[in-house]
């Protein structure tokens, strides 16, 4: 097959995934019980010894994923992603190559009860897995660059025994992809070092996500993800992902190939500082923040995937539910400016950003003005305007004190237009500008 033929199936593949734009990252597991994030494993340098006592006491008996997929669906997201295995090796689901798994540790199969209550609201779902597992005996620990034993030679492992491992991950990944229905994203994560492409067996990986379910998009980290990958080019590998994943970070212009194309791309980002349940770690984005970043992906081509840690009760915190359900009731009434739209290809205005889909152009006010709102790049091209969250009219005019050093496009949300008007929406106002038959 060319690369023209793959980059073609991939834009197939994808489709959804550009309209749908918003997503939700869940990261669960026995690293909920410490509350100390997901890497407390690595950082405490814990041994899977001291560890078990998170396993021996793990009872999420307020785990309700229909809460979970209501609270989604009703912040507007169109898609989810949970943990079934993190790091530390511990399984969501009920894999029958490991004792080590939730229906042996609370007597639930938490993947699938996930999987049911997404789908019932309509949403699609996705499953994290972690390449990287600090539990199995064959992966590499003693020398390796985040073991949580790397430092402990008496961790030393065989290297002939590494391919072990590659059936056991394999072997997982096949079990989700033939047990648990149709599946819309496997996101892999990480590769590092040595520790990337073939030495996953990529090629294979990737070759029976294929065979078994051909519609379904991977991330790109089977790849390492810190530098440039290969989806990043004209010739991306076999494996190089449908879509790139920067973390913690929107790029600065979105993402593209070297000539200039625009690839498929989603910022993972967390609500706070954590990805798992962290009880101290307060610093929560504002809804506000979360609006304006989802924005801002948007307007670069990309999507945002935002993400909540539940506790070991199996509870979304409290305040993250709060934000979330502030952010769906900007998107009811906003969410056109967001599914479906694209970079509107215009100069980026001082006071926000413009997204665009088919003939209508969205201008984002993140800021309050002084005076007309000057519109770069439509002059002569916008055939009305109206404030999205409810219809109403929003004015266009050419203001007297806009005449003297510019003829472009200018609009307010009253009379007389040369007046300062509040924002209706401090957070994000968005006016829809229907532009002129071309």
């Amino acid at each position: 097959m060319s690369q023209n033929q793959r980059i073609a199936e991939r834009n197939e593949r994808v489709k959804w995934f550009l309209q749908d734009r918003f997503g939700m990252f869940i990261h669960w597991g026995l690293y909920a019980i410490p509350a100390r994030g997901e890497w407390v494993r690595n950082g405490e340098r814990i041994s899977v010894e001291d560890y078990q006592p998170y396993f021996d006491s793990f009872q999420p008996d307020r785990y309700n994923p229909k809460e979970w997929a209501r609270a989604a669906k009703q912040a507007g997201m169109k898609y989810a992603v949970l943990t079934a295995k993190h790091h530390d090796g511990f399984c969501l689901f009920d894999s029958q190559l490991t004792d080590y798994k939730s229906t042996n540790a609370c007597g639930r199969d938490l993947v699938r009860e996930f999987l049911d209550a997404f789908r019932e609201e309509g949403l699609k779902v996705g499953l994290y897995y972690s390449l990287i597992d600090w539990h199995h005996e064959d992966y590499p620990a003693y020398g390796d660059l985040h073991h949580p034993m790397r430092d402990n030679s008496a961790y030393q492992r065989d290297p002939k025994t590494f391919p072990r491992y590659l059936e056991y991950m394999h072997g997982q990944v096949r079990e989700l992809l033939e047990n648990y229905g149709k599946l819309d994203i496997m996101w892999f994560d990480f590769s590092y070092g040595e520790m990337s492409g073939e030495k996953w067996k990529a090629t294979e990986l990737v070759q029976m996500i294929r065979d078994i379910q051909p519609h379904l998009i991977t991330d790109n980290r089977l790849e390492v993800n810190h530098g440039r990958s290969s989806i990043m080019t004209t010739d991306p590998s076999f494996y190089a992902g449908d879509f790139a994943s920067p973390e913690q970070i929107i790029p600065t212009a979105g993402l593209t190939d070297d000539e200039g194309n625009s690839i498929p791309w989603e910022a993972c980002i967390t609500l706070n500082n954590n990805w798992g349940y962290a009880a101290n770690d307060t610093t929560y984005k504002s809804a506000a923040t979360v609006i304006r970043k989802l924005v801002e992906c948007v307007s670069k081509n990309g999507n945002l995937l935002l993400n909540v840690g539940p506790n070991a009760q199996g509870e979304i915190p409290a305040e993250s539910l709060r934000i979330l359900a502030e952010v769906g009731e900007w998107m009811q009434a906003n969410g056109d400016s967001i599914y479906g739209c694209v970079n509107a290809d215009l100069p980026k205005p001082d006071w926000g950003r413009y997204t665009k889909k088919g003939n209508k152009v969205y201008a984002h006010l993140l800021e309050q003005n002084v005076g007309p709102i000057h519109l770069p790049g439509l002059a002569g091209k916008i055939k009305h305007a109206r404030l999205l969250s409810d219809g109403s009219e929003v004015f266009l005019s050419l203001p007297w004190n806009a005449e003297q050093f510019s003829v472009d496009a200018f609009m307010n949300f009253g009379r007389p237009e040369h007046y300062t008007y509040l924002l209706p929406d401090e957070r994000n106002t968005v006016v829809e500008l229907t532009l002129l038959d071309e």
